[in-house]
């Protein structure tokens, strides 16, 4: 999974606030979801969710990086479809 498709898991996740939705509606077990975010936030050096057990949140910094996220995703969409 490159670094765009871990952008498209993480917007799932924020979008719908949880990783079990996001797996689910994504077509991944959760454990991949997981991961995916866990790598993201990693590379960027910082969290981009609160996690407790009942809901998933995000940070200043996830949501600044949410709305990047969606600009250079539709970017890119746009420049692959040419």
């Amino acid at each position: 999974m490159d670094q765009a498709d871990r952008m498209r898991v993480f917007l799932r996740v924020a979008e719908l606030s949880s990783f079990t939705a996001a797996a689910s509606s994504l077509g991944m077990p959760k454990a991949s979801v997981s991961t995916a975010v866990q790598q993201l936030e990693t590379e960027l050096g910082t969290r981009l969710l609160h996690r407790t057990t009942r809901r998933v949140s995000l940070t200043q910094d996830g949501q600044v990086f949410r709305e990047r996220a969606r600009d250079l995703l539709a970017d890119l969409d746009d420049l692959t479809g040419l």
